[in-house]
């Protein structure tokens, strides 16, 4: 699975405990909520890490010939 896909499905998990909290007012599904929320801000820290590092990670040299 790509990180993208992970996104996506950790996203799609939230889905029910938004509408139950935003169109319904259901205070225990915002609590859940934060805690989901909670979960993608530490997605979200891993792959910037991800990103940087193989941003800053040296590129392999090539060969001519």
């Amino acid at each position: 699975m790509t990180r993208y896909e992970e996104l996506q499905a950790l996203i799609r998990t939230f889905e029910k405990d938004f509408t139950k909290f935003y169109d319904k007012g259901n205070k225990e599904a915002g609590i859940r909520l934060r805690k989901q929320m909670q979960t993608l801000r530490a997605f979200a820290k891993q792959v910037r890490d991800e990103v940087q590092e193989r941003k800053d990670a040296p590129e392999p040299p090539t060969t001519h010939e």
